[in-house]
C-alpha cells in the first residue's frame, strides 16, 4: 500500500465476497468499512462484519441502521426478519431469467448512496462492493449495468464529481467465479470461517456462528465455491 494513498470506502456485509473485497481494498489502500443493519434475517453476519473490518485494519467501521427500510420491503423479500416470505431452499440457482424473492428493493442503490456521502466526505473517491455476475442469485443491483449507470450517477450528484474529482464503483469480483473469488481471499488471508453467507441460519446454541441451513441459494453457491475450488469449507451446516 503506498502511504499517500487515498482512502476508499468498502461496503461489507460479512460474508464471503465482500469481505474477499474487503481483503482486495486494504491490500492498496486505506479503507473505511461501511455496513447496514436493514432487519435482514442473517444480522448475525454484522459481527463477522467488525471483525473483518477490525482483522484488515479498517480506520473506522460504521453500521448504519435502516431497520425501518426493512420493514417497508418486507412485503417483497423473503430476506427480512419477520417477512411472511419463506426463504427459497433447495432451488437451483443457474436460472438467469428470474429474480427470486431474497431480492430487496433497491438494497444496493441504497448502500451505494450512503458509502457516496461518506466517501466525498472523507475525500475517498474509490467505492468498493462486492457484486457478482456470474455465480449469483439474479439481483439486478448486481449487474454490470446497474454498477456503470450509478457511477455515472455519482459524478453527477456529488460535488466532487461534477469539479472532476470523479468516483469509481470497483467491483473486482464482477466476473470471478465463487470459487475464483474464495481462491483469491485465500491468498489474502481471509478467515472464511468468520463469514456468514446462509439467508436463514439457525442459532447454534453453542456462542459460535449459528448453523447454515445449507440449501438457500447463498448457501449452495458457498459450497459449490469451496468444492470447486479444493478448499476446505469451515462452514458448519445443518445436519
Amino acid at each position: 500500500m503506498s502511504s499517500d494513498a487515498r482512502p476508499s470506502v468498502v461496503l461489507l456485509s460479512g460474508g464471503l465476497d465482500s469481505t474477499t473485497v474487503l481483503a482486495i481494498a486494504a491490500a492498496e489502500a486505506p479503507v473505511y468499512a461501511l455496513s447496514f443493519a436493514y432487519g435482514q434475517r442473517h444480522a448475525v453476519e454484522l459481527a463477522c462484519a467488525a471483525r473483518q473490518a477490525a482483522r484488515f485494519g479498517a480506520r473506522a467501521h460504521e453500521v448504519v441502521d435502516l431497520r425501518h427500510m426493512g420493514r417497508l420491503v418486507a412485503s417483497a423479500t423473503a430476506l427480512i426478519e419477520g417477512s411472511a416470505h419463506a426463504v427459497p431452499k433447495g432451488e437451483p440457482v443457474d436460472a438467469a431469467d428470474r429474480i427470486p424473492i431474497t431480492y430487496v428493493p433497491a438494497r444496493n442503490t441504497l448502500f451505494l448512496s450512503y458509502a457516496l456521502a461518506w466517501a466525498e466526505a472523507l475525500g475517498a473517491r474509490d467505492l468498493w462492493i462486492g457484486v457478482n455476475a456470474l455465480d449469483y442469485s439474479g439481483y439486478p443491483d448486481c449487474r454490470p449495468e446497474f454498477i456503470a449507470a450509478f457511477e455515472a450517477l455519482a459524478n453527477r450528484a456529488t460535488k466532487a464529481g461534477v469539479e472532476g474529482d470523479l468516483f469509481r464503483i470497483r467491483t473486482p469480483l464482477l466476473e470471478l467465479t465463487k470459487a475464483e473469488i474464495i481462491a483469491r481471499g485465500v491468498d489474502l488471508g481471509v478467515d472464511y470461517g468468520d463469514t456468514v453467507s446462509c439467508y436463514a441460519p439457525v442459532t447454534a446454541g453453542d456462542g459460535d456462528l449459528p448453523l447454515a441451513c445449507g440449501a438457500c441459494d447463498s448457501c449452495q453457491l458457498r459450497r459449490r465455491g469451496f468444492a470447486t475450488a479444493g478448499v476446505a469449507d469451515p462452514t458448519r451446516y445443518v445436519g
